[in-house]
Parts: C-alpha cells; sequence; structure tokens
C-alpha cells in the first residue's frame, strides 16, 4: 500500500467548465424564453409580496444587525429594508418560496427555478446603484431576465437525469450552483473566478432533504433556497476576490463529491460503474428549462398535486352536501408524488400539510379553494372533517402516469381521483394530465397568471402603484430597458 499520495493538480472537472462556458459564452436567442422568464419574474415577485403577510416569515427578514446601514443596499420587495446583497439575496429566496407558490421543475430532481432571483435580484440592484454612483451604466433587466434564463438553465438541465433526492440530498444543491454561477457572471467574474466559485459551491457541505419529509417536515423547507442563493451571492464574492478554487471538486477519489455525497452514501448507486456515479447531462444547456418552466397558478401547493387539486375542485360540487356518505376515495397518481407528498397521520404544521397530497386535496374537494390560509393551524384545528376525509382515502400509483411525467415531450403531472359512497353509487373518475401552469396550456394560463400577480400586488401596494408595475410588466421591450434600480424602486415600501 502507497504511503504517499500524488499531489499533481488536475484541471478543473469538465462539468464545471461546462457550467462555466455556459453563462460567459452563450447567447440566449430564444423569443420564448425572453417571453416566458418575464412571465416567471412577474410571478415570482408576487409570490413573495403574498408571503410578507405572513409573520412566521417576516420573522426572518431584515438586517442581521438592527440600524445597519449599508451603502448601494439591496432592497427587498415589498420591504423598507436596504441591504447587503449577500443578506438580500436571503430575505428574498425566503419570501419566494415560502408559501410554495413559485414555479416548478419536475424531473429525476424537483425543485423551483424561481428560487435563483433572491441572488440574481439582490446583486443586480446592488451593482445598479453602486455603478450610478460611480458614474456608469446600471444594470437592465434584461441582464436580469438573461440571469434568470441561464439559471433555470443549469438548475433544470442538471435535475432531468441526477436524483440526488435518492441519496438524500435536497435539491438546494442546485440553487446554490445555478445562483453562484450567474451571481459571478453579472459581478464581472473572468474564467477561472467563475470556476473557482462553482467548486465552491459544490464543496460546500449539501442540504439533507430531511425537512422536506415525514416525521420532520417543517420550515426549513421554505427558507432553505434562500440559504443557498445567499450562501451563493457569498461565495461569488469570495472568489472574486481571486480565491483559489478547488478543481476536483467533484471528482477527487474519496475526498470529491461523487465518492463522498452521490454514491456511497446509496448501495444502489455504489454498485454501479463509476461513469453512472457522475452528474449527467440529458442535454445541452441552451434555454430548455425557462420554455418548459412549470407555473403555480392557481393552488399554493407542492407541484406534484396540482393536477389533484383541480380535479378535486371539479368533484367539488358531487360532495359537497355527501361528505358524511363518503365510504373512500381513490387518488391514482406518479410514483414521484407517492415518494414525495403520499403520508398519513397528523400533520404537526403548515409546512407538514403543505407537503401532503391527501391534505391538499380534501381541502378543495371540501372548500372548492385551496389558498395559503387552509395550510394554518387554526385553521385546521377548526375543520376536523378534513382529516376525516384523508382518513378514507388510497392512494395508488398508476405506471402510465408515471412513464409520462419522465416523458421529455410530454413532462406531464397527472393526478385522478374518484369518489365513492356508502350507497355503492360512485362519482365519474376526474383525470387531469397537464396543470394549468404546463407549457402545453400556457394560452390559458398567461390570463391567470397575470391575475394572479396582480391580486398580489395589491397585498402591498396601493392601486395605482400596482397598475404602473402591471403595465410594465406586460411590455417586454420595455421592461427589459429599464434600469433594475428603477425597476426595485417601484417594489418600495
Amino acid at each position: 500500500m502507497s504511503t504517499v499520495e500524488a499531489n499533481v493538480r488536475p484541471d478543473y472537472d469538465a462539468e464545471l467548465q461546462k457550467i462555466a462556458d455556459y453563462v460567459l459564452d452563450t447567447r440566449i436567442d430564444s423569443a420564448e424564453a425572453w417571453d416566458t422568464a418575464r412571465l416567471c419574474l412577474m410571478d415570482t415577485l408576487g409570490c413573495g409580496l403574498l408571503a410578507l403577510r405572513f409573520p412566521e416569515c417576516t420573522k426572518h427578514i431584515g438586517p442581521l444587525v438592527e440600524g445597519t446601514v449599508v451603502p448601494h443596499g439591496a432592497r427587498v420587495p415589498g420591504t423598507s429594508f436596504r441591504l447587503d446583497p449577500v443578506k438580500a439575496a436571503w430575505d428574498i429566496g425566503c419570501i419566494v418560496r415560502w408559501l410554495d407558490f413559485n414555479d416548478t421543475w419536475l424531473a429525476a430532481e424537483w425543485g423551483h427555478p424561481s428560487d435563483n432571483l433572491g441572488a440574481i435580484l439582490a446583486v443586480a440592484d446592488h451593482l445598479s446603484q453602486k455603478r450610478i454612483a460611480e458614474g456608469e451604466a446600471p444594470l437592465t433587466m434584461r441582464d436580469v431576465l438573461e440571469a434568470m434564463i441561464m439559471a433555470h438553465e443549469i438548475q433544470g438541465v442538471l435535475a432531468l437525469d441526477n436524483a440526488f433526492n435518492r441519496v438524500g440530498l435536497d435539491h438546494v444543491v442546485l440553487v446554490k450552483v445555478a445562483s453562484t454561477a450567474v451571481a459571478a457572471r453579472l459581478m464581472g467574474a473572468s474564467r477561472d473566478q467563475l470556476l473557482s466559485a462553482l467548486s465552491h459551491a459544490w464543496v460546500d457541505g449539501q442540504s439533507l432533504r430531511t425537512y422536506r419529509h415525514a416525521p420532520n417536515a417543517g420550515s426549513r423547507k421554505s427558507w432553505a433556497a434562500g440559504d443557498a442563493t445567499s450562501r451563493a451571492v457569498r461565495l461569488a464574492d469570495i472568489a472574486l476576490r481571486d480565491e483559489m478554487g478547488i478543481p476536483g471538486a467533484l471528482s477527487a477519489p474519496q475526498w470529491g463529491f461523487y465518492d463522498v455525497l452521490f454514491s456511497h452514501t446509496n448501495r444502489d448507486l455504489a454498485t454501479k460503474p463509476e461513469a453512472q456515479r457522475r452528474l449527467s447531462f440529458q442535454r445541452e444547456f441552451g434555454s430548455y428549462v425557462m420554455e418548459n418552466i412549470l407555473f403555480k397558478l392557481s393552488f399554493p401547493a407542492e407541484f406534484h398535486a396540482q393536477t389533484a387539486c383541480e380535479a378535486a375542485v371539479t368533484l367539488h360540487h358531487q360532495v359537497k352536501d355527501r361528505l358524511d356518505e363518503i365510504e373512500r376515495i381513490v387518488l391514482i397518481t406518479h410514483e414521484s408524488a407517492i415518494r414525495i407528498i403520499s403520508k398519513e397521520g397528523d400533520l404537526a404544521n403548515p409546512a407538514d400539510r403543505d407537503h401532503c397530497l391527501q391534505y391538499m386535496t380534501a381541502v378543495p374537494l371540501i372548500f372548492r379553494e385551496l389558498n395559503a390560509e387552509h395550510y394554518e393551524d387554526e385553521f385546521h384545528a377548526a375543520h376536523p372533517e378534513i382529516d376525516a376525509l384523508r382518513a378514507r382515502m388510497e392512494v395508488v400509483e398508476e405506471p402510465r402516469y408515471t412513464r409520462d411525467y419522465l416523458d421529455t415531450d410530454k413532462r406531464s403531472i397527472a393526478n385522478a381521483i374518484q369518489v365513492y359512497f356508502r350507497d355503492g353509487s360512485s362519482t365519474d373518475q376526474v383525470e387531469v394530465e397537464y396543470p394549468i401552469g404546463h407549457r402545453r396550456r400556457r394560452q390559458d394560463g398567461v390570463p391567470v397568471l397575470e391575475e394572479k400577480f396582480r391580486r398580489h400586488l395589491a397585498t402591498r401596494f396601493p392601486q395605482r402603484r400596482c397598475e404602473r408595475i402591471l403595465s410594465l410588466c406586460r411590455d417586454q421591450s420595455l421592461l427589459e430597458s429599464t434600469p433594475v434600480n428603477r425597476f426595485v424602486d417601484l417594489f418600495v415600501i
């Protein structure tokens, strides 16, 4: 056995170089991607504004030291806070994700690519103010939209084939990586600095998924993405100070990400050939993810349940007057929904409830709607009929739904519901394969998205300000040319 290690410093892992080259060299020329990024910006900011109504969210935001004054500080939309960009990224990411109402990407790994706006907007707002103070031109909202497209692409493409959840890691690792890449680019990183930042993002110990699953599901899942975007900005800043990188961050034998976190923690992966224990790239980076992003337009609910909620609303009128007569409710779904959100037993908190397929189905069956207040402790305690319905639910996998979920040409998220009564009668089976936020239903979804945004704006701003923001966001050309600092000015309380 050798008593020494070969100290030959490698080139940066090819996977890191692939990401760096994409953000530094790629030109986004898809009109659909640019337009969808505009819609995504609206939807994401609206979700953050709505979250400011919830004290459990707002207790986390603001300066770490009260009274801190930050020159050219980044603003947190819907508030009067002006913070350093690291904390601002945390706060923006926190409010965006708090209600589980922003966009979603479903593949081998899951996630919410608009989480990256925390880092993007904080950095862009700070830099724009700083540039103006130094007599330079600010960044524009086109820079923000471009960074969003790229962050979506990095997170989403890495999620297509790579199931971090299978080894117990949370998907916010991909938020950290994507945000690090685009934040470093916005900050003017060279290729070597960007590679350094990316290597540090992978070397960081990664979050465990336990806070998303029974019996430990809790509110950390609502701020984990903000934490990831904040760390991304910090790592980008470290790299911009010419901190050396870790070239073999992924591939180093024994000590790298692959050997420590992506194989040996899972026996099935550990027995696979080495090539299958590396990150797989199903497609080249472009703008595919933004074009195909899923919006949560009707329900603040984990996305695998969106079509179940739609089906439940359809069935509401058939069951609302017969709740006590229900013998059983059959939920037909796909494998990922079963693995992530199917649960029985007591639900301890709002975060537990918005990740329970049965709860998210029962509420619209009873009330014909599902909103953020329906997850709160007070509402749950006042309506024991919700748990009574949950107790009568059976969850069944439909193999076709599972196949179509993974089919890159379909990417369906299907659910079906049928209710059976004690007298032997039953409702029709109501099936919904594609939620209204799906690309296949984009034409129908855009008016719903705009109305959702208008509704959320009205929770923080007077009508005239709401109309001004909405008008700007509807105009692609005008929005893209708007300086970032001027855009964020509109969202300051």
